[in-house]
């Protein structure tokens, strides 16, 4: 980048983000007054789990209203009642842990500005130019030594810095700093070591130690600041903590600092050897010029001239979105949250894991992307909370089983929001048990699968045991019922309304059935793979039976909401009723292609008619939608409208365009939402792979603007996919490597023409032939299966370089 974070009274929110998955450091960029944002994955505040009050009871009369066709009535029966047992439960916020503070004096002013993020080894560098010197700061967060690394650098000059640590100024853009923390906060110096902490309001202590390591020059402390001179070259060397209490943790931080005696160098790529691989499990390339390095303020006007979006763009956020997630999460913390380890606020919007949509966005890349092994830490948030939604099934509804709220937080998973499109939503733990399926398809863990995934899913089926009516034809009915976070279209008043959900209750959400009809194939499947009790495997396929037929609208378009009392609302940003092709894979072009196209028509009009409707997370859905319907260019062109008008200049993407451009909804605010980061990831990697326990679609949805390419380290349920492509040479190059048993269908590009195969089994014995795109076989563990086209006597390359 060729300048710092600039955004007025937010600068947190283009600052460039460094972590590992527990700390985050996010850089600000300025020369003379530099800012480092230190957060925690585990500091949260103003959290309220509520007690729950037993109103189970409420569910006929709701019920009886939406039979009798009040809907208004019931759509508020429940929040009212509610309100009236004085139940209140508020979600807890991410609390920021403080600032880290650097001051230098710049008498010759700056040039030659450059703010830098190596993604490889997450150091962020800001460098520029002084009268005869050259100044560098260097920061990463080491995940193998968990501590937060800076150097300061003088090429020509000397290093002259004041440094500070303080609560986190929030700017003026969101609250003030909370009193609890303003009046505990404390920091100081001593001898080259700065303390600091303050306490949250449960009266635990959080905060760092920091220790300054020069070569003897001048390290002076006075006033809770250390100030440098004369050196060429300081390292600091910062630990956090959270949850504990600053006489017990400071002397700890001091004796792990203490005990280092690693250069930065040396730190760095201890730190590199945990990181590296995780970015590097995949690479993809998409045609970009090499050597074209543009700054991200170049990329953003190219993108904005709208002559299609650049192929260096587009990797670049592929790669980032994958940067956010590895260094935002890890397998023992909590789930990669919204505004992942660098949200700058004591408010801030929407930053609770929301499973209604996005909380799942975050994680659609991760088994295809080689990042499995970082999914634990998601399944862990919701596990730990299970009771608590066993309660809510029973309390709000009088079900067995779980309610998963839309939101949730570390440690409240009562409904914090008591309106009725997320009391009326029922799908949060089906929606999450395909993510613990999908990663025991991806993992073989036939542990995982018997003692995590099918008692969760168990859980969530049982729900809808209970929950659903028997109907008069024999299927379930669901209701009251919520696609969100939708309104129908003969439900919504006319004219302006400030009304964001104006009337949720319906009856048989499309979404309802689509997560159920998952849910249950997913159950039945994985019970007879642990060997479960055949009479357990036939009550989950008698309610498979009861599970509606999908409805088609007059439009020819699949219907949101199933019951005739509902019209299909198209101008909205979610598009969950879509869940059967993406994220599901229940209905393709290949299994039923009538209602597909009823699929794809409604795709089509939410974009046509709801442009202004979207946001940035909705044309992320719609581009892995497009995908999985093998469009690839109209799914980069959703890609390049989020790019024209949801992206920051540190590629952060927000919730919508904040500038009047009407791609998107319009809200100054423009909440920063990385759902939309990993949204990017996912939709890449579909239109380059298609991934079924049965299926492996190899370019499904290549767009026509990346004429080559290449992918290494994409992995299949079984093992993993390496690619090459040029189009214009008619050349294709593909290696399936497999380190389980599997018997997939793999499908080659059609564009391309016939291609041989070779079958190589690890005892040495090989077969091959030609076939005109499918191939269908068994693979053993250490199998390759290489595919190309004819003609091409070079043979594939796999993912490693070597010559089939």
């Amino acid at each position: 980048m060729k300048y710092p974070a600039s955004w007025p009274g937010a600068r947190w929110r283009e600052a460039l983000p460094s972590g590992n998955g527990m700390t985050g450091a996010a850089v600000y960029g300025g020369v003379s007054e530099e800012t480092v944002l230190l957060n925690r994955a585990d500091l949260w505040h103003e959290g309220k789990a509520g007690e729950l009050p037993d109103v189970g009871a409420l569910l006929p009369e709701i019920r009886r209203l939406m039979r009798e066709g009040d809907y208004g009535a019931a759509k508020m029966r429940l929040t009212e009642e509610l309100a009236e047992r004085g139940y209140e439960s508020r979600r807890e916020m991410p609390l920021p842990l403080g600032d880290l503070k650097l001051r230098t004096s710049v008498p010759d002013g700056f040039r030659r500005y450059r703010r830098t993020l190596d993604m490889e080894t997450g150091e962020v560098a800001v460098r520029w130019a002084s009268g005869a010197a050259v100044y560098e700061r260097a920061l990463f967060v080491s995940r193998r030594d968990d501590a937060v690394v800076c150097e300061l650098r003088a090429y020509g000059g000397t290093v002259e810095a004041e440094i500070g640590l303080a609560p986190h100024d929030a700017e003026g853009s969101t609250a003030a700093i909370p009193s609890y923390v303003a009046s505990s906060a404390e920091t100081k110096a001593v001898s080259g070591w700065l303390y600091y902490a303050a306490a949250n309001e449960d009266g635990r202590d959080f905060g760092a130690v920091l220790r300054v390591v020069t070569d003897g020059e001048s390290v002076e402390c006075a006033d809770g600041t250390i100030r440098i001179a004369g050196t060429s070259r300081a390292l600091l060397l910062l630990k956090t903590f959270a949850n504990g209490a600053r006489e017990r943790d400071w002397p700890r931080l001091e004796r792990e600092l203490a005990n280092v005696a690693h250069s930065y160098g040396e730190l760095l790529e201890r730190h590199a050897a945990l990181h590296r691989p995780l970015f590097l499990s995949v690479e993809i390339r998409l045609g970009a010029e090499d050597g074209a390095g543009k700054t991200n303020e170049e990329l953003l006007l190219d993108a904005y001239e709208g002559d299609g979006l650049p192929a260096e763009l587009a990797e670049k956020l592929w790669a980032y979105g994958r940067y956010l997630f590895v260094s935002a999460t890890r397998p023992d913390g909590r789930p990669c949250p919204l505004y992942g380890l660098w949200g700058g606020g004591y408010r801030l919007m929407w930053s609770h894991f929301m499973a209604n949509e996005n909380v799942q966005m975050m994680y659609w890349h991760a088994c295809v992307g080689g990042l499995t092994e970082l999914a634990p830490s998601l399944f862990a948030h919701y596990e730990a909370l299970m009771d608590v939604f066993r309660d809510n099934a029973r309390r709000l509804y009088g079900c067995r089983g779980i309610f998963i709220p839309a939101g949730t937080t570390p440690n409240v998973g009562t409904p914090f929001q008591t309106v009725p499109v997320i009391l009326y939503w029922t799908g949060a733990a089906g929606w999450l048990a395909q993510h613990m399926y999908e990663y025991w398809l991806f993992t073989g863990d036939r542990a995982f699968l018997r003692d995590r995934a099918l008692p969760f899913m168990r859980e969530a089926a049982r729900f809808y045991q209970d929950f659903f009516e028997i109907g008069e034809d024999g299927f379930y009915v669901s209701y009251p019922s919520v696609s969100p976070e939708n309104t129908p279209g003969n439900h919504y008043p006319r004219g302006r309304k400030p009304l964001a959900h104006p009337m949720p209750a319906a009856v048989n959400a499309t979404l309802d059935f689509a997560i159920a009809k998952e849910l249950l194939t997913n159950l039945i499947a994985g019970c007879r793979e642990a060997g479960a009790d055949e009479a357990e495997i036939r009550q989950w396929e008698e309610m498979l039976r009861r599970i509606p037929p999908y409805a088609v609208n007059a439009d020819g378009a699949v219907k949101e909401w199933m019951h005739p009392d509902f019209e299909d609302n198209y101008r909205h940003r979610h598009i969950s009723h879509l869940y059967p092709v993406f994220p599901g894979r229940e209905i393709s072009k290949r299994s039923d292609p009538a209602l597909f196209q009823a699929f794809a028509e409604a795709v089509r009009r939410r974009l046509i008619i709801g442009l202004a409707d979207q946001t940035a997370w909705s044309l992320a859905h719609l581009a892995n939608l497009y995908a999985r319907m093998e469009e690839g260019d109209k799914a980069l062109e959703c890609l390049e409208l989020l790019a024209r008008s949801c992206l920051l200049a540190n590629l952060y993407t927000v919730h919508n365009d904040w500038r009047g451009m009407g791609v998107t909804l319009s809200n100054r605010r423009a909440p920063v939402q990385l759902d939309a980061n990993m949204g990017w990831v996912s939709a890449v990697q579909e239109m380059l792979l298609y991934v079924s326990p049965d299926r492996v679609g190899l370019l499904p949805a290549l767009p026509s603007a990346w004429k080559r390419g290449e992918a290494k380290g994409l992995r299949y349920c079984a093992g993993t996919v390496a690619m090459s492509w040029d189009v214009e040479r008619r050349r294709f190059e593909a290696v399936l490597r497999a380190e389980r048993e599997a018997e997939p269908e793999v499908a080659a590009p059609d564009r391309f023409g016939r291609f041989r195969w070779r079958l190589e089994q690890p005892d040495g014995a090989c077969a091959e032939g030609e076939t005109d795109g499918l191939w269908q076989g068994r693979l053993v563990s250490g199998a390759v299966l290489r595919i190309w086209r004819p003609g091409d006597e070079s043979g594939a390359r796999d993912d490693k370089g070597a010559r089939a």
